[in-house]
């Protein structure tokens, strides 16, 4: 088993060695942008499939559409540049809404993210597989399974460490950066010179009968999906090299002057070439067919591009969710197991747990990027209104240079992401309508958790006056099976550590007369420890152990002795022939976990052969 975890994760790394984990530029923009860039495989043709619901005329609502998408993503990018330089510790949305607006902002931002990387892991597999399904038609009916297939990928990829995780992203990331670039700009070409005549479905500014704001406003809300991601950076900031702001804050610029061109020139290409979405087949797929002709092989760089960018899209939410996970593991708000690092450095805990939930969120929603879109935008735009609007409050406070131009620019961010949210509430209600039980239930989950915590280090705490309590003596209680060579050590150890050694022996009915020499054995090679023969009728042994040690504990208390249960053991050489053996020892440390006052401790006798 260690053998495979090295094969699989890699050996282990020093803590001195974390600076080689860090991040330059060029690897931080793979490791960290791929969800916002992949998004816009899938960002147009949302925009469109709302649109279309009324008219394929309607389509021409998409450019003005997008413009307002590109607002808001110049916005948000002017604004965690900020986050980053105000809050260089990483923790994005949750730390700037913790400390600006105060604790349940900062759950309900964390508790959000948290859930949200889960469906960027399923939307991004889910839109990998449907791109790969696209451009081998073979494969329909099997994306559960591709995607699922993925997540475990890349759960191993993201165990071995940062720096080799990003090596492996930088090649389908800049290969998708490369041609979707290439597509753009062959595609503007062949439109400039006439190789490819307008053929929209309707010019710009004509009137499309039933059309309504309420149509205008959901087809904004799915299409702003694209912006999904954009925050990782600022979550992950302790992972650049440094100086760490400066080289977070200019991968942020970085990717957001690319997804902003890429998406601009997808919508105005879908527009220009007049397609209509259709089953079984991407529109971004739709537009490379027409660019490139549809048995070019750039066609198929294009398929293969956006199906290992989706695929490796889900590569933020692994980056940013054990990064997030720490932060509240530090205030206490989820476990601190998120809070240990692994072999290789990372949060493996983190990575394991969203592995496990966005896997299930895939099962649960049969792999569907449509039905998955909805609650993924609802749970972004929540960080993004919390995150600006607790800016807003960070600036008023500083009032440093600057700050009314920085409160304007938080407050544009923090007014369209709230608007957002409204449309999401209003039109989209019949689609995340389960984000309003989650995330109550998870605020509540936090509050528990931190208050277990507080109540635990509560009562270890030592008082300045506290006296440390001396015993009189100790009872020690042996657990005998049998008279063996684990017998005779256990003993030897339990008189060394007792004032009053007790051996124990639960007998059966099944064999009356081993009981009986068992008993004559002990007694002959052990004469001078108290021997105590409990008869089980119902074949147990935990109970019949149990009420014993509770009587002689009570005595043993009265006394000011401590009581100590001593379990024999042996141990297999190879660990696989632990499963031929019965696990009572196990099952009798579980039962006395939950019992006052009385020490278990395991005497280990290892096999030779």
């Amino acid at each position: 088993m260690l053998h495979l975890k090295r094969f699989l994760v890699g050996k282990p790394l020093k803590s001195s060695e974390e600076g080689g984990q860090k991040l330059g530029k060029f690897k931080a923009l793979a490791m960290l942008s791929s969800d916002a860039l992949s998004s816009v495989a899938y960002g147009t043709e949302q925009i469109v499939l709302v649109l279309t619901t009324l008219s394929a005329a309607a389509i021409w609502y998409s450019l003005p559409i997008a413009a307002f998408v590109l607002i808001l993503l110049l916005s948000l990018t002017l604004s965690y540049r900020q986050i980053i330089h105000a809050y260089p510790s990483g923790g994005g949305a949750y730390v700037v809404a913790s400390q600006n607006l105060g604790q349940n902002a900062g759950l309900a931002a964390g508790g959000s993210l948290l859930i949200d990387y889960m469906l960027t892991v399923a939307v991004s597999t889910s839109a990998g597989a449907e791109a790969i399904t696209s451009a081998i038609p073979a494969l329909y009916g099997h994306q559960v399974l591709i995607s699922l297939v993925i997540i475990v990928i890349l759960t191993a990829m993201n165990l071995r460490g940062m720096s080799e995780s990003a090596s492996f992203l930088m090649i389908p990331v800049y290969l998708f950066v490369i041609t979707i670039t290439a597509m753009i700009v062959w595609g503007l070409i062949q439109i400039a010179t006439g190789a490819i005549p307008f053929k929209a479905t309707a010019v710009v500014g004509s009137v499309v009968p039933g059309i309504s704001m309420a149509l205008i406003f959901r087809a904004f809300s799915s299409g702003s999906s694209s912006l999904t991601g954009v925050e990782a950076i600022s979550n992950a900031v302790p992972f650049f090299k440094k100086p760490r702001s400066h080289n977070a804050a200019a991968t942020l610029a970085i990717m957001a002057t690319i997804l902003g061109f890429f998406f601009a020139g997808i919508t105005f290409l879908n527009y220009w070439y007049g397609i209509v979405p259709e089953a079984k087949v991407t529109v971004l797929s739709q537009v490379a067919k027409v660019t490139f002709g549809g048995t070019g092989i750039m066609y198929y760089v294009i398929q293969f591009a956006t199906a290992l960018i989706l695929a490796v899209a889900a590569n933020t939410g692994f980056s940013a969710f054990p990064v997030l996970a720490f932060n509240m593991g530090k205030d206490k708000f989820v476990p601190h197991m998120f809070m240990d690092r692994g072999d290789r450095l990372g949060y493996s805990n983190g990575i394991m747990t969203l592995a496990v939930g966005s896997g299930l969120l895939i099962a649960l929603f049969q792999g569907s990027t449509e039905r998955l879109i909805p609650l993924y935008a609802v749970g972004v735009f929540i960080p993004f209104t919390l995150s600006q609007t607790g800016m807003i409050r960070h600036w008023w406070r500083e009032r440093g240079k600057g700050w009314i131009g920085r409160s304007l620019a938080n407050f544009a961010g923090a007014f369209i992401s709230f608007a957002i949210l409204v449309i999401l509430f209003v039109y989209r209600l019949p689609d995340i309508w389960p984000f309003f039980i989650i995330m109550p239930a998870l605020v509540f989950v936090f509050y528990k958790i931190h208050d277990h915590y507080t109540k635990v280090a509560a009562q270890l705490r030592l008082p300045a006056d506290t006296e440390i309590h001396e015993y009189a003596g100790s009872t020690v209680i042996v657990l005998v099976g049998n008279v063996t060579r684990v017998t005779r050590g256990a003993l030897n150890y339990a008189q060394t550590i007792g004032d009053y050694v007790i051996a124990m022996h639960v007998s059966m009915d099944e064999n009356p007369n081993k009981e009986q020499e068992t008993q004559a054995e002990f007694k002959r090679d052990f004469p001078d420890v108290r021997f105590v023969d409990v008869h089980s009728s119902y074949r147990s042994v935990e109970q019949p152990v149990i009420r014993f040690v509770d009587i002689i504990s009570k005595n043993a208390a009265k006394r000011d002795f401590t009581t100590t249960v001593l379990i024999p053991q042996f141990v297999p050489k190879k660990p696989w022939q632990n499963i031929l053996h019965n696990q009572t020892n196990v099952r009798l440390r579980a039962a006395f976990a939950s019992r006052e006052n009385v020490i278990i401790a395991t005497y280990s006798y290892h096999l030779k052969q």
